[in-house]
């Protein structure tokens, strides 16, 4: 819900599978866009520039995400070191 207007909006989804990670002293530097395949530069749907103590907070939130998806759904195959997009 909109706490200004009363409105209540729906959230826009994006599909995300090219990731990329920044930082300097002060922030972190998130971006999540998509790439389509080939030699096609991906494109950036979003940056998040956030603190690193919530960077920390991210990752812990998604490790017990990841565990509970393989609780219920068995592992997720370990990703190469190469992303299937570069």
């Amino acid at each position: 819900m909109n706490k200004v207007s009363g409105e209540s909006k729906p959230l826009e989804a994006r599909y995300a599978n090219y990731f990329l990670v920044g930082h300097n002293a002060f922030e972190f530097l998130l971006d999540f866009g998509q790439c389509a395949g080939g030699s096609e530069e991906p494109q950036i749907n979003v940056r998040i520039v956030t603190y690193p103590v919530y960077v920390k907070f991210l990752l812990s939130t998604l490790m017990e995400a990841v565990a509970a998806y393989e609780q219920a759904y068995g592992p997720i195959p370990d990703a190469d070191a190469t992303p299937p997009h570069s």
